[in-house]
């Protein structure tokens, strides 16, 4: 049985990973499909696919493509949600800041350097027309406990994150929400070390039909909603308005939009230069 690790966020857009491995879909093709949650999202999983600690990660587009250009041996085999990601601007409950006004030149907690956190606060304060140089600042939190830590004892100010993801700890009183700022692009991607689509392009195939099948089904999967507002403890009015703004992809991401994303990170500094589509990604033969 082949065995090969995988890795993403813990939150309800992987859900279809895990009913996948539950119907036991990979193990009938002979698959030994290993889930590793990333509760610091993005940047440790770069630094797992770096490492060779996971084959695979389902990983924020901007987040992936920086890193690839900064030399992570690994490429964008296709979309995963087609939908930007609704990244919600938090302070702490009981802080002066009041609008996105207020937090200019304030301190950003981030979960690390190259995450999203990071780089939507990019993407933010260039929305907000500040200063990149001198208006974004950065404390280290590691992940969502992390952050609320952070914010709440004052080492840092604002903290984005998925707004669906960090609902509950709005409803709970500990972050307060000032604003929303999505992803000028699509999501999610995933990516796969070069080594493992090197040696394993059948694998990784029968691997992306499965949870594609899923995807593509998903919402009309009986009471998802229910299933996720449980699973995951949220409102099943907030997981009903996700679901109406959330559609996957079964395809690989076209070049327009990977140079969509590679100019505005450019034009931010975040990427040193642009690259060649194959450089970013590969299509796997279906």
């Amino acid at each position: 049985m082949k065995k090969v690790n995988i890795g993403g966020v813990p939150e309800h857009f992987n859900l279809a990973w895990y009913l996948t491995l539950k119907n036991g879909e990979y193990k009938d093709q002979d698959i030994n499909l290993r889930w590793h949650d990333y509760h610091g999202g993005t940047g440790e999983m770069n630094k797992a696919l770096r490492s060779g600690e996971i084959d695979m990660a389902v990983i924020l587009t901007e987040g992936i493509i920086k890193d690839i250009i900064d030399g992570n041996p690994s490429k964008i085999v296709q979309t995963f949600v087609e939908t930007p990601l609704i990244w919600g601007i938090h302070v702490a409950t009981d802080s002066k800041f009041k609008t996105i006004e207020d937090i200019k030149g304030s301190r950003a907690a981030i979960s690390r350097y190259g995450s999203g956190s990071h780089l939507m606060a990019y993407i933010n304060a260039k929305n907000n027309d500040w200063d990149l140089q001198e208006d974004l600042n950065f404390e280290v939190i590691k992940n969502l406990d992390g952050a609320i830590r952070g914010l709440t004892e004052d080492k840092a100010d604002y903290f984005m994150w998925e707004k669906f993801t960090t609902k509950p700890i709005v409803d709970d009183g500990i972050f307060r929400r000032i604003a929303n700022c999505p992803s000028p692009w699509p999501c999610f991607v995933i990516a796969v070390r070069d080594e493992f689509i090197e040696n394993n392009e059948d694998t990784l195939k029968i691997i992306l039909d499965i949870v594609n099948q899923t995807t593509a089904e998903f919402k009309s999967i009986p009471s998802i909603d229910k299933t996720i507002a449980n699973r995951y403890e949220q409102e099943l009015e907030d997981v009903q308005e996700w679901l109406s703004l959330t559609e996957w992809s079964q395809n690989v991401m076209d070049k327009k939009t990977i140079a969509n994303v590679q100019e505005q990170l450019f034009d931010l500094n975040i990427i040193p230069k642009k690259v060649d589509y194959t450089e970013l990604v590969h299509e796997v033969k279906r």
